[in-house]
C-alpha cells in the first residue's frame, strides 16, 4: 500500500471537514513498525484502525514479521495456537493504539481507536462474548481500544452489557436497518443502565459497523438472475443495480439523525455521553463496473466513520472526490427502497443470509488464521513435538479430509472442549471430561507430588509395588517399562493379576521392609486390588509389624472404601483421583503421577511434555492440524467407511509397552453396542500377504532407535496399499504427549461411531458374573459344578450349548478345527489365557497367535486374564461380533489364600474366567474354553501342537 501523500492535499484529509473520520481496515506488524502507519496518520488523516480475522490471517500466516515474538513466547511458555495468536494480536493492537493515542487525545476521545474482535466462534454465544470482551479489554488495557462484537441476535445483550460496563464497542456485521435499530437500542440501554448506577457515561465510545458493498453484491446477483430469466420487470430491476446498498445505508443514517434528536439521547448527552457513530464497512468495490471509490464517495456525512481497505484508500487518495453525499438525494434513496419492496426483492432475507455468511466467513478466516499459527508453532517447536505422517490409500485419505472438514465446519472440537454431550450421544458424556484439564491441574499442584517424590527418595525404598487393574495399572506399567529404574529410587513393579503363581512371583521380587506399596483403585471397591491389598498388607505386617501401613499409599477417589481402609490401617498417604475422570483416561492424573513420582520420573519435565500434547489438541487448533482430531478421524473414518476397525499397533522396542495402555483406552471406550475399534497390540510384523482389508496400522516409533528393519517392513505395507499412521517420538518422555493425544483421538473416534466413549457396560457385566460365583463359593465352599462337553487327555472343553453344538468333535483336534473353521475374513481371534503372564507364557501365546494369523489371514489378540477384563474385554463382549475366542484356563500348581476371605486367589481367577465366558456366551460370541489339567507347560505345548494341526 502506498502510504505517501502530500500533506494537506490528500482527499482523505478533506473528509474531516465533512465530519467523517477515515479509518484503515488493515493491521500488520511490519507496516506498523516501519513508519507506514504513522505516515497515514500524519499525512492522510487516518484517525482509526480496524482488524478482523481475515486481516490477521494474512498478516500472521505470511512472512517473518512475527517470528521473533513466536520464538520468544515458545522459548519460555507452553501455549495453544489460540493463546499464541491472541498474544501476537494484542501486541499489534497495543502498538497501533499507541500510534493513535495522539489522535485520541486531540479529538477528545472521538477518534484514535483501534478495534480487536472477540473470537468469531462466539457470534452465537451471548455469555461467551460477554466474558471474552471483558477479558480482551483488560488484556489490552488501552483507553483507545474498541472491542468488536457481532451484531447478531445473540450479540445484542452482550453489547448492552459491555457498554454498561464501560467498554468501548465496535458493533460489526450489520446489514439491515432493523438490526441496526436493535443495536442502537442496546447501546442506549447500556448507557442508561450505566448512568442509573451512578457511573460516568463520558468516554464510553461506540461505532456501529454497517456493511455496504456486500449488500449490492447479493442484490445485484438476484437482479441479474431475474433479468436473465426474462422477468417482466427487467428494466426496473436493472435500474436498481448498484443503488440498494447506498440507499440502505442512507436509511440507517436517517434513523441515526432521528435518534440524535430523541429525548433519550438528549438526557445521555447532557450527562457527557458521546454518540454511537455509524461506521461504513465493506467499502471496497467488488463489481468492476462501479467506481473503485463508490462506497467512500457516496457515504460522506457528519459524525460518521468509513473504515477503508488499503487498495480503496490508495484509490481514494489518487482520485477520490469529497462531498457531503449522505444528505444528498435522500428522497431518491427512499424511492430505491420502495422499489425493492415493489419488485419483491426480499431484502430482509438477503441481509439475514449476509449475516449468516459473514459469521461463517469470519469463522473460516479464523480457522485459517489459527491453522497458520499452529503450523508455524509446530515448525518452531520442531522436535519438541511428536510428528505424525499419514500414508493412506487415495479414497481413504479423501474421506479423512472430508471428515476433518466436517469437524471444522461444525466446530466439533470446540464443542468437545466445551463438554457438549451432543458430540456423542447427548447422555452422560459431560460428566466424564475432567481429564481435559488434569495436566494443568497437576502442574498447579506439582509441589505436592514433588514433596512426595523427595520423601520417597529420602526413605530409601528399594522397590515400589503397584497393586491395581486396568486404568490404575496399565499407565504406570508403561512408565516402568519405558523409563526403567531411576537413580536413587526403587524399581517400579506393577501387579495386575489374581493368578496365584503371578502373585507369588511378585512377592518374590520384593523385600517388604524395603518396599513402598501403592494400592490404586478408582472406585475403591474393585475386587482384584482389594484382595491384593489384603494379601500384601498381611505380608508386610509379618515382616514389618504394626507399622506396616507406613509402607502403603493409596490412590483412590474421595470417599471410597479404600480411603476408609487406608485411614483405618494407618497408610502413609492417600492421594485422591478425580471422580469425573474414568479409569482409562486417568494416566495423567494421580493414578499415573503418584507411581511416576514414587519411581523417580522427572515430574515437571514429564507434565510439561504432556502439556504440549494438551495445547496441540486444544479447542483453538483446527482439525486438520490438531493431532488428536487427526488421529481420531483416521480411526473413525477407517472403521465406519472402510471396515478398517483392527487398529494394529506396531512399536519400536523402547516404547513398545505404550500399546498395552492404548489398547485398553481404545477397546474399552469404543467397543459397545455392536460397534467399536479392536486394538491389536504386539503382533509381530509380517509381509502384506498376511493381512486382510480390515487393518489400520499405527507405527509408534522412537526416532532415536535403530529400527531400519522395522521401517522397511512398514514401508512394504504402505507400498502394498495398507493404511499406516506413523507417529515419531523424538525422546521417550514424549509418550506423555501421546497419552493425551490418544485420549482425544479416542473421544473423537467415539463421535464418528456415535457411541458414548466414557462408559463400559460390559465390563460391569463381567464383574457382576464374577461376584455371583465368588458369593456362591463363600456360601458353599465350592464354585458351582460344571461339566465339560468333551475331554481329551489333559484337555477339557467347555462351552454354552450353542457354542458346544457348533464345535462337536470326538477329540481335541476336531473340536479345535471346528472352532477355528468358524473364523472368516474380517474376523479376529482372541486368545484369552488365565495363566501366569511370564516370559515363557508370553512367548508361547505370541508364537501361537502368529500361526493363527498366518493360517487364517486375520488379526489376533493375545491376552492374559484377568488383566484384559479391565482392558480389551469390553470390546470383546460389546463390540462388533467379529471375534472368535479361545479361553485357556488351567489347574493352579499353587494357590494362595486371601486373608479374611473363604475363597483363594485361584478361586477368584476361576470365577473371573467363568464369569467372562458366561458373558461372552450371553452376547452370542463364538467362544470355546479349554482347561489344562496337570502340568501347565506340557499342556500348553500339546494345545499349541493341536491348534497348529487344526489350522
Amino acid at each position: 500500500m502506498n502510504a505517501s501523500s502530500v500533506a494537506g492535499k490528500s482527499p482523505l484529509c478533506a473528509l474531516e471537514k465533512s465530519g467523517q473520520s477515515p479509518w484503515l481496515d488493515f493491521v500488520r506488524r511490519g507496516y506498523t513498525r516501519d513508519g507506514s502507519m504513522a505516515a497515514l496518520i500524519e499525512h492522510d488523516g487516518v484517525t482509526g484502525v480496524t482488524s478482523n480475522p481475515a486481516i490477521f490471517q494474512k498478516a500472521m500466516g505470511e512472512g517473518t514479521d512475527y517470528d521473533a515474538q513466536f520464538h520468544d513466547i515458545l522459548a519460555h511458555e507452553i501455549v495453544s495456537a489460540g493463546a499464541l495468536y491472541e498474544r501476537l494480536a494484542i501486541t499489534d493492537i497495543r502498538e497501533v493504539a499507541k500510534l493513535l493515542r495522539p489522535v485520541f487525545d486531540r479529538t477528545k476521545m472521538t477518534d484514535g481507536y483501534v478495534s480487536l474482535e472477540v473470537s468469531p466462534y462466539l457470534a452465537r454465544d451471548t455469555e461467551g462474548t460477554i466474558e471474552e470482551a471483558g477479558r480482551l479489554w483488560s488484556a489490552v488495557a488501552e483507553p483507545n481500544l474498541m472491542i468488536k462484537i457481532p451484531g447478531t441476535k445473540e450479540g445484542l445483550p452482550a453489547i448492552e452489557r459491555k457498554i454498561a460496563d464501560g467498554v468501548n464497542i465496535n458493533v460489526t456485521l450489520l446489514f439491515s436497518l432493523e438490526r441496526y435499530k436493535a443495536v442502537v437500542e442496546a447501546w442506549l440501554s447500556g448507557l442508561e443502565k450505566r448512568h442509573a448506577e451512578g457511573k460516568p457515561v463520558a468516554g464510553v465510545a461506540s461505532v456501529a459497523s454497517f456493511f455496504v458493498s456486500r449488500v449490492d453484491g447479493k442484490v445485484d446477483a438476484e437482479i441479474d438472475r431475474r433479468v436473465k430469466a426474462g422477468d417482466a420487470e427487467a428494466e426496473a430491476l436493472k435500474a436498481l443495480r448498484g443503488k440498494v446498498a447506498i440507499a440502505n445505508a442512507k436509511m440507517a443514517y436517517q434513523h441515526w439523525l432521528d435518534v440524535m434528536k430523541s429525548p433519550r439521547w438528549t438526557k445521555l448527552k447532557d450527562a457527557g455521553a458521546q454518540p454511537q457513530r455509524l461506521l461504513w464497512a465493506s467499502t471496497g468495490t467488488k463489481d468492476k463496473a462501479y467506481s473503485d471509490v463508490l462506497y467512500v464517495e457516496e457515504l460522506i456525512g457528519p459524525e460518521t466513520v468509513n473504515t477503508i481497505p488499503p487498495v480503496t484508500l490508495d484509490a481514494f487518495r489518487d482520485h477520490g472526490k469529497v462531498r457531503e453525499s449522505l444528505l444528498e438525494n435522500v428522497d431518491d434513496a427512499h424511492k430505491v427502497m420502495a422499489e425493492v419492496v415493489r419488485l419483491k426483492i426480499d431484502l430482509p432475507a438477503i441481509t439475514a443470509r449476509l449475516e449468516d455468511e459473514g459469521v461463517v466467513s469470519f469463522e473460516e478466516a479464523f480457522d485459517g488464521l489459527l491453522g497458520s499459527v499452529a503450523k508455524k508453532q509446530a515448525a518452531f517447536l520442531g522436535n519438541k513435538l511428536t510428528e505424525t505422517k499419514l500414508s493412506l490409500p487415495t479414497e481413504f485419505d479423501a474421506a479423512v479430509k472430508d471428515g476433518l472438514e466436517t469437524w471444522r465446519k461444525d466446530g466439533t472440537i470446540r464443542k468437545l472442549w466445551a463438554r457438549d454431550a451432543s458430540v456423542w450421544t447427548s447422555t452422560t458424556e459431560a460428566n466424564w471430561l475432567k481429564w481435559l484439564d488434569i495436566v494443568d491441574d497437576r502442574l498447579e499442584h506439582l509441589s505436592e507430588l514433588e514433596t512426595f517424590q523427595n520423601e520417597v527418595k529420602a526413605r530409601g525404598f528399594k522397590q515400589v509395588l503397584l497393586l491395581g487393574m486396568g486404568g490404575s495399572s496399565l499407565g504406570p506399567e508403561v512408565l516402568a517399562m519405558t523409563f526403567g529404574k531411576h537413580e536413587g529410587f526403587g524399581h517400579l513393579y506393577v501387579l495386575d493379576s489374581t493368578d496365584p503363581q503371578q502373585v507369588r512371583t511378585f512377592e518374590g521380587k520384593i523385600d517388604p521392609k524395603e518396599t513402598l506399596f501403592i494400592v490404586s483403585s478408582k472406585s475403591g471397591s474393585t475386587l482384584e486390588p482389594n484382595i491384593m491389598l489384603s494379601y500384601f498388607f498381611d505380608v508386610a505386617k509379618k515382616a514389618i509389624g504394626e507399622n506396616a501401613g507406613h509402607h502403603f499409599v493409596a490412590v483412590t477417589d474421595p470417599g471410597s472404601a479404600l480411603e476408609a481402609r487406608a485411614k483405618k490401617d494407618g497408610f502413609w498417604k492417600v492421594f485422591h483421583g478425580v471422580k469425573q475422570i474414568g479409569g482409562r483416561y486417568s494416566v495423567l492424573s494421580n493414578f499415573g503421577m503418584v507411581p511416576a513420582a514414587a519411581s523417580g520420573v522427572p515430574l515437571r519435565l514429564f507434565l510439561e511434555d504432556a502439556l504440549r500434547g494438551v495445547r496441540a489438541c486444544d479447542a483453538s487448533v483446527p482439525p486438520a492440524v490438531n493431532p488428536g482430531v487427526l488421529l481420531g478421524t483416521v480411526f473413525g473414518v477407517g472403521a465406519t467407511k472402510f471396515g478398517r476397525d483392527k487398529i494394529t499397533i506396531i512399536s519400536t522396542k523402547q516404547v513398545m509397552d505404550f500399546g498395552a495402555w492404548a489398547e485398553q483406552l481404545v477397546a474399552e471406550s469404543t467397543g459397545k453396542q455392536g460397534k467399536g475399534l479392536i486394538p491389536i497390540d504386539d503382533e509381530t510384523l509380517a509381509g502384506p500377504v498376511h493381512y486382510g482389508t480390515d487393518r489400520l496400522f499405527v507405527y509408534f516409533r522412537l526416532a532415536t532407535e535403530h529400527s531400519h528393519e522395522q521401517d522397511e517392513a512398514v514401508r512394504t505395507l504402505i507400498d502394498a496399499g495398507q493404511p499406516v499412521v506413523t507417529i515419531n517420538l523424538h525422546e521417550r518422555r514424549q509418550i506423555a504427549q501421546e497419552f493425551f493425544r490418544w485420549e482425544i483421538a479416542t473421544a473423537v473416534s467415539g463421535a464418528f461411531l456415535h457411541i458414548n466413549p466414557f462408559d463400559q457396560p460390559d465390563v460391569e457385566a463381567s464383574k457382576i458374573a464374577t461376584k455371583k460365583l465368588t458369593a456362591a463359593y463363600n456360601e458353599t465352599g465350592a464354585l458351582p459344578a460344571e461339566t465339560p462337553f468333551a475331554v481329551d487327555g489333559d484337555l477339557a472343553f467347555f462351552a454354552d450349548a450353542k457354542n458346544a453344538g457348533a464345535v462337536k468333535g470326538a477329540e481335541a483336534k476336531a473340536i479345535l478345527k471346528a472352532h477355528f473353521d468358524r473364523v472368516k475374513a474380517g474376523d479376529y481371534v482372541g486368545l484369552l489365557a488365565y495363566i501366569e503372564r511370564d516370559r515363557a507364557s508370553i512367548e508361547w501365546i505370541q508364537h501361537l497367535r502368529l500361526a493363527i494369523r498366518d493360517a487364517k489371514t486375520v488379526a489376533t489378540a493375545a491376552e492374559f486374564g484377568p488383566r484384559f477384563l479391565h482392558s480389551t474385554g469390553q470390546a470383546y463382549k460389546g463390540g462388533p461380533d467379529t471375534g472368535v475366542f479361545l479361553q485357556i484356563t488351567a489347574d493352579d500348581a499353587h494357590d494362595l489364600p486371601v486373608p479374611g476371605e473363604r475363597y483363594s486367589f485361584g478361586v477368584v481367577k476361576a470365577a473371573q474366567a467363568r464369569g467372562d465366558f458366561d458373558v461372552l456366551a450371553e452376547r452370542g460370541r463364538r467362544a470355546l474354553r479349554v482347561h489344562i489339567k496337570g502340568d501347565l507347560k506340557a499342556g500348553l505345548a500339546r494345545l499349541s501342537t493341536l491348534i497348529r494341526a487344526a489350522l
